[in-house]
């Protein structure tokens, strides 16, 4: 009998901040992990880097300002070092929170390559601040070397393009890990943005959004759920107003009218619904549920949160 797939996206919430944080948020987000280990499903987990690919960068920059004669270190890099160290903290804790319940399963974390179409709008319109802030004279010279710049109140950032996941290059590897049983942490961050030329790969100065990649990890698994964990425990039709009305169930076309209404706010709840869209297609079976971690981890709780379907 075919196990249950099931895809679960970590917010920044499931992981905290600085590396104390993240050592106790992995902890947490373990616990809701192996509760749905133990009810036999098959178990990809994919996480957000927001804060940690941030400080990546800003720590490489400022090495490479400190000590000219290196070079600068690429996004697609960065991004690949917090896939890394954010994927060691999290298997590490899910393999201990499985031990302590007599589970034995392994635990990989998969460095994952996605693809993006260098012609995707994004690029022409990038919205993703990133870094230290700058004086004028950084962002001049960040502005020569072909970045993209923003002026804030109190300084210069970087900003780089969110383009959509087109395909996910490691998607055999984590396919045949799940059918053997593991647990597969992936698409970290979004994935390494990377641009197909040819038959090489080459990094992209981009980030991609956890939510987008998640949907598409979970299309390309053919699972039969996807979670999506965040701040908040359910989607709300006027969000922060005196009338908000929070949405325990919607079919996609509902999804739509309200998307179409302005009711998602652009950057927060906006990628987490069009990811449920692209993920539930015309499917009658997919669903998925937006949540926040508290629910989960509570073990025999029903869960709460805001269920899509089509």
């Amino acid at each position: 009998m075919r196990k249950k797939k099931i895809v679960i996206a970590l917010g920044h919430d499931a992981l905290g901040t600085t590396l104390p944080e993240q050592k106790v948020a992995t902890k947490r987000a373990a616990k809701a992990v192996a509760d749905l280990i133990k009810d036999d499903y098959q178990v990809a987990i994919t996480h957000s880097n927001g804060p940690q690919v941030g400080m990546i960068h800003t720590a490489m920059a400022e090495f490479c300002r400190i000590y000219p004669e290196y070079t600068a270190t690429p996004m697609s890099v960065c991004s690949a070092m917090s896939q890394g160290y954010i994927g060691y903290d999290l298997q590490n804790a899910i393999r201990t929170e499985l031990l302590s319940r007599g589970i034995y399963k392994t635990v990989s974390t998969i460095l994952t390559q996605v693809c993006v179409d260098p012609y995707d709008d994004a690029f022409y319109h990038p919205t993703k601040v990133i870094g230290r802030k700058m004086t004028e004279e950084d962002a001049e010279a960040e502005e020569k070397k072909g970045n993209h710049v923003v002026q804030e109140a109190d300084g210069y950032r970087r900003i780089v393009a969110a383009p959509k996941p087109m395909d996910i290059v490691e998607i055999d590897a984590i396919r045949a890990l799940l059918d053997a049983g593991q647990v597969v942490v992936a698409c970290g961050g979004g994935g390494i943005p990377v641009l197909m030329q040819h038959h090489k790969l080459k990094g992209a100065s981009a980030v991609i959004e956890k939510d987008s990649v998640a949907g598409k990890l979970a299309d390309l698994l053919d699972a039969d759920r996807l979670v999506i964990l965040t701040g908040v425990e359910k989607a709300c039709l006027n969000f922060g107003k005196e009338n908000e009305q929070p949405i325990d169930e919607m079919t996609v076309a509902q999804a739509k009218e309200y998307m179409a209404e302005g009711q998602f706010e652009d950057g927060t709840m906006l990628p987490k619904i069009e990811a449920a869209i692209s993920f539930i297609g015309n499917s009658a079976v997919r669903s998925v549920l937006i949540t926040k971690l508290a629910p989960l981890e509570e073990e025999g709780k029903q869960l709460l949160g805001t269920v899509i379907h089509k």
